[in-house]
């Protein structure tokens, strides 16, 4: 009797096509269509979508878009996608290793390519048990659920079912704070460690609505489980590191500390260099590269700091290709 072809489907949030308006204007219509991401009544929601949002920020989204679009190769792309995709390759090379008949693919939750196209692609190839990675490791209603929301859409349409398995969260693994600790170290080796007086790290994760937290969603709790798991990792004392929170949308209050003010209040106070890492995204990508290293460097330096270091996300790093083997082998297992 043969083994059932077995698959892993990495999910990010997702991209545009290309850093143009047009491109913009389909990806944020489908990002910000999702009820997990803006829990509005839609008779609320869409005229203000429709008829401003979706009308004014495609074109100042597509310049900052156009500011990190990277080289792959003789092709471009989202460095969102082009990690992803690098992710995918390298956990696919891990583990068919040690099993030739499982095999690794990545989709986006918005754009291209989809979960639902990945999902029909596998099951034409016969794949018949397929492991849903999202490429989130802290758990929320916004980015987690909505990817087992797009599978169950899938599954609402297919006759022949797969068997299906999600991995909902890795915030604490040991493995990706292991990774995580590896690739500050390296930073610190390299430009030297803050002394947590004229010099701090930033941990900052992407923000959320104050009120998801209220109506119950684990993000900030498992985003603080990270930061201190992390800060043990690289035994760091509490002054030598903070926990911001960044990208606000709207008018709403959102889980605080705000990352922009909270480096621009350092560089007043007198600390002269600030070292940053977004330990939530696996992924370097929109939020990292033109958020913190364009937008947040130029409004620390501007208040009076010296020295703003980036860390780059994990992207395909060794340590965390290695320990993403390992969280995906533990999640596969009676399966392979």
């Amino acid at each position: 009797m043969s083994t059932p072809k077995t698959a892993v489907l990495l999910c990010n949030l997702g991209t545009p096509d290309a850093p143009t308006p047009a491109a913009l204007r389909r990806y944020l219509g489908e990002f910000l269509s999702d009820q997990r991401v803006v829990e509005l009544p839609r008779f609320v929601w869409w005229p203000i979508l429709h008829g401003i949002i979706l009308r004014v920020r495609p074109a100042k989204s597509a310049k900052k878009y156009a500011s990190i679009w990277m080289r792959d190769g003789d092709q471009s792309g989202s460095p969102l996608r082009i990690w992803t995709e690098r992710q995918a390759i390298a956990l696919n090379e891990k583990l068919q290793a040690g099993n030739p008949d499982l095999t690794v693919r990545y989709a986006m939750r918005y754009g291209s390519p989809s979960i639902a196209q990945q999902l029909d692609a596998l099951q034409a190839e016969g794949v018949q048990r397929i492991l849903i990675l999202p490429a989130y490791p802290q758990y929320s209603g916004t980015t987690t659920a909505s990817v087992v929301d797009a599978v169950a859409h899938w599954t609402s349409k297919i006759r022949s079912l797969p068997e299906l398995r999600f991995v909902n969260r890795y915030h604490d693994d040991p493995g990706y704070i292991g990774a995580l600790a590896q690739r500050i170290d390296a930073h610190w080796q390299q430009h030297g460690r803050p002394d947590g007086r004229t010099g701090k790290l930033v941990l900052s994760f992407h923000g959320l609505p104050e009120r998801n937290r209220t109506l119950g969603d684990p993000y900030y709790d498992e985003c603080q489980t990270t930061a201190r798991l992390l800060a043990e990792a690289l035994r760091l004392t509490p002054d030598q590191y903070l926990v911001t929170f960044q990208s606000r949308f709207g008018a709403a209050k959102w889980l605080q500390p705000y990352t922009e003010p909270t480096v621009m209040a350092l560089a007043r106070s007198g600390v002269q260099r600030v070292d940053i890492a977004c330990p939530g995204f696996t992924s370097d990508c929109i939020e990292t590269l033109e958020e913190i290293d364009q937008e947040v460097r130029e409004a620390f330096l501007t208040s009076g700091g010296q020295a703003f270091r980036y860390i780059p996300c994990l992207n395909d790093e060794a340590a965390w290709i290695e320990a993403l083997g390992r969280l995906t082998q533990r999640h596969l297992g009676g399966w392979v």
